[in-house]
This record gives C-alpha cells, sequence and structure tokens, in this order.
C-alpha cells in the first residue's frame, strides 16, 4: 500500500456493536421461520407424495369418463381420489369378510397360503404383525421400557411386544418379555430381544413420545416423570 492510497474509515464501536446486534436478530428470525416452515412443509410434500402415489396405483383401474376431472370436465385432477377409493373398497371389504361366507373365505384363504412352502412364512409373518398393529393386541406393546442394549451400563429404548412363548421360554426359568429395541433415526428397523422381566425399567411416557425421542436423535428432551 502507498502513501497515497486512500484508508477505508473504520465505523466506531457503537456502530459496530449495533450491526452485530441486527444482524444477530435477523439471523434469529431465519433461524424461527425455518423451524417453523420447515416441518410443515416436509409434512405437505410427504403427504402429498403418498397421496399422488396411490393415485397413480389407482388410476388405470377406474374408466376414463368415471374420473372426477372428466366427469365434471375439470381442467386439472383432483388429488385423493384413489385414496378414497382404497378407503371405501378395504371398508366393503372388510364387512364381506365379516360375513359368514366372508369368514370361511378367510380360512381356505389360509389354508391355501399355509401349504405353500416359502410363502406361507411370509403370509404368516405379516398376517401376524398386521394383526397385533390392527387388533385389540396393540396394546400388548404399547409400553415403553428401558433395557441394557447392546452391554451393560448402556441403556436403550425399547417396546414391549408381549410376552415370550413357545420354545423360547421354555429354554429358560425365567420370564422373557418380547421387546422391540428401534434404531435411531429410523424407528422402522431395530432388533428382537427377550429380555428378562426383572431386568427392564418400565417408564410412563407414552409411545409417541419415546418415538419422537428416538428420531430424533435424543434432541427432543424426554417428559419429565410425575414424583
Amino acid at each position: 500500500m502507498t502513501d497515497n492510497e486512500p484508508v477505508a474509515p473504520k465505523l466506531p464501536v457503537e456502530q459496530r456493536t449495533r450491526l452485530g446486534r441486527v444482524f444477530g436478530r435477523l439471523r434469529t428470525w431465519f433461524l424461527t421461520g425455518l423451524l417453523f416452515i420447515a416441518p410443515l412443509a416436509l409434512t405437505i410434500w410427504v403427504t402429498l407424495g403418498i397421496i399422488r402415489w396411490v393415485d397413480r396405483l389407482i388410476a388405470p383401474f377406474i374408466p376414463r369418463e368415471y374420473r372426477p376431472e372428466v366427469y365434471f370436465h375439470l381442467p386439472f385432477a383432483i388429488p385423493g381420489t384413489g385414496l378414497i377409493i382404497v378407503v371405501i373398497g378395504l371398508t366393503v371389504i372388510g364387512a364381506l369378510t365379516a360375513t359368514l361366507m366372508g369368514r370361511l373365505f378367510v380360512r381356505l384363504n389360509d389354508r391355501v397360503f399355509a401349504r405353500l412352502p416359502i410363502i406361507r412364512s411370509l403370509y404368516g409373518t405379516l398376517k401376524q404383525m398386521f394383526e397385533t398393529l390392527l387388533s385389540n393386541k396393540a396394546g400388548a406393546f404399547r409400553q415403553v421400557v428401558l433395557v441394557q442394549f447392546p452391554v451393560r451400563g448402556c441403556w436403550a429404548i425399547g417396546f414391549v411386544t408381549g410376552p415370550a412363548t413357545g420354545e423360547i421360554q421354555s429354554r429358560t426359568a425365567n420370564e422373557l418379555v418380547n421387546v422391540f429395541v428401534p434404531t435411531s433415526p429410523n424407528p422402522t428397523s431395530g432388533y428382537l430381544l427377550f429380555v428378562q422381566r426383572s431386568e427392564m425399567t418400565p417408564l410412563d411416557m407414552s409411545v409417541e413420545e419415546a418415538l419422537k425421542l428416538v428420531v430424533s436423535g435424543g434432541m427432543a428432551s424426554a417428559p419429565p416423570t410425575a414424583r
């Protein structure tokens, strides 16, 4: 730098402090807006994606003249038509299977699948899983517990899915409980543990609160326990 080159004037300390406060406040407002919009936008995006996916699956089975956009001469397609048809169809099928003929058909269907070498294992597992999730048996796993996993001294959140039965229980004198330990942040995968009832600690938090804690990787605080 030569002697003739002008020197940039420096801002007074007060003005620099004031600018820092303004930029800090703008940054806080931006993050607050992002925290509000991001979950809302992602939820809407995922929901619309599922609706459109169902619509694409069902659309080939709906005659063109009966599609809402064609029937009512609309310039756009109405999202959710396929989902509504699926809900109505499942309701009608449920009503039919609740009848005597429907129950007989279900039994015949189970017997047929039970004779297929490979498919019977997959069908039986899926049917038992859906019966547990959608029937009154779902109350069996709506208990959150702490178990020592993967080693003693480390604790993990688990969900009780029911008492151990069959050969697994008969091989030990202790009472065993089926506990599903989900992975974080994806709770759809995890580990099935057979834990002694005396070695697990029941929690008062709900399944939703525990899942929120798992999905957030611990960033969502666990609810306080009333003592």
